[in-house]
């Protein structure tokens, strides 16, 4: 085997085999690829696809490439994956509040990959608190409090450790077949009972329309099914952020509202986030419906709370975050408002555009070895259809100084539309089954 000749023959348009792609991912976790190879391998990809068989294969060799886990815990083992979109939280609270219904949720996340934010990144924003555990931690965490949000440990997918890092500063991540391959490596070498996706569709999405998050939905669907795990997905509305926060620590304290049984804080976040859950125990036997409900009163009651701030203390962060929360995380020390330029409706949002201000205002990595701002973003995010006039609030700007709050802001204004008021768009906008 070589990694030229298989990029190679990846650039000329012809799938490797499975044997050629078992390799390729052993190779990215045992180093034997470079980081130039894994880049123009996924540049190739990216180009040129994988197909069916391909994808496949990818995704069981990057599965392969570590440990894979099994469980014996004293109820269903789930977990929920997002493609990524802005003001996507859900796992934050999805997770405490499966929890709090009798799920285990070991959940292995990523970091932020280009315009979107990162799981890890929002919970390390919490003070003291650090995701990378060994194994046998992450096993306890998930047995004791319910769930666990880790970085795939040493052994668990390194090959995608390597090739999502390089995905993200090479324009790659959009490739269907290396977002199905990374998602699933991590989830399926999880060893879950069943899977829901939840597959983000609009401007702030990597799938910009309907027919391309379906085409992926279903792909993820098939593979994940055909490699043995349950698996359910659905098209989400990412024409507009899903929470009115974007950024690390302005992401969580949203949460903790939510969490606190504010709804009002971010209604679509709530609720995505209650049908994600309810389709979730749904694969494992409830019904939806009820399912709902239980989920509903599992936040409002505050014992998805509970759970959280006991995750929180399990990986090294505040004894009292549920109690606190304002005080220990991360404020910027530079606040302000931006304004609507004329009268109307906000009629559109480009969503990419938001999120990509936010990683140049440092929540986020332009190169692989940016520090994150866990400080910055955005607030108070208006959403589509709000009546302004001019000089009215689009959003508050968290920066770390007045040259990068001056560039975020005309960013903002320029990634929001003001004229006539738009047509709603469902939150779910498609069910696909197993």
């Amino acid at each position: 085997m070589d990694a030229r000749a298989i990029i190679l023959k990846l650039r000329q348009g012809h799938s490797p085999d499975r044997e050629e792609l078992t390799w390729f991912a052993k190779g990215l976790a045992t180093g034997a690829v470079s980081d130039a190879q894994a880049g123009a391998f996924a540049m190739a990809a990216c180009l040129n696809g994988l197909g069916d068989a391909g994808r496949v294969a990818l995704t069981l060799g990057m599965r392969d490439s570590g440990d894979v886990m099994g469980w014996d815990l004293p109820g269903p083992v789930m977990d929920k994956h997002s493609t990524g979109g802005v003001g996507d939280s859900v796992s934050l609270i999805l997770a405490p509040a499966l929890a709090a219904c009798g799920v285990y949720v070991p959940m292995v996340s990523g970091r932020g990959l280009g315009h979107t934010g990162g799981t890890l990144d929002k919970m390390e924003a919490i003070p003291g608190l650090s995701t990378d555990v060994d194994e046998a931690r992450f096993r306890a965490i998930t047995a004791d409090v319910g769930c666990a949000i880790v970085s795939a440990t040493g052994n668990i997918a390194p090959a995608d450790r390597r090739l999502y890092a390089i995905r993200d500063v090479t324009a790659t991540v959009e490739s269907v077949d290396l977002i199905i391959a990374s998602i699933l490596s991590k989830k399926l070498a999880a060893g879950l009972e069943g899977l829901v996706l939840d597959v983000k569709c609009g401007s702030g999405a990597f799938m910009k329309t309907r027919e391309e998050a379906r085409a992926l939905a279903q792909a993820l669907c098939q593979t994940a099914n055909g490699a043995g795990t349950p698996t359910a997905a659905m098209l989400t509305d990412m024409s507009q952020p899903l929470a009115p926060a974007l950024g690390n620590a302005v992401e969580v304290g949203v949460c903790m509202e939510v969490l606190s049984g504010n709804r009002a804080a971010a209604p679509r976040l709530h609720d995505l986030t209650v049908a994600l859950c309810a389709r979730v125990l749904a694969l494992s036997g409830e019904d939806e419906t009820t399912a709902k409900t239980r989920v509903e009163d599992a936040i409002s009651s505050g014992h998805a709370m509970e759970i959280f701030a006991a995750l929180i203390r399990s990986l090294g962060g505040p004894p009292d975050m549920e109690k606190d929360w304002p005080t220990h995380l991360p404020q910027a020390p530079v606040v302000g408002e931006v304004t609507a330029p004329r009268a109307g409706h906000v009629a559109a949002m480009d969503g990419e555009a938001l999120g990509l201000a936010v990683v140049r205002l440092g929540g986020g990595r332009q190169v692989e070895t940016d520090k994150v701002d866990p400080a910055v973003g955005l607030t108070e995010v208006v959403p589509l259809g709000t009546q302004v006039s001019p000089g009215d609030p689009l959003a508050v700007i968290h920066a770390a100084d007045e040259a990068r709050a001056e560039a975020a802001a005309q960013a903002v204004r320029a990634a929001i539309t003001i004229g006539d008021a738009p047509q709603p768009a469902d939150l779910i906008l498609e069910r696909i089954e197993p």
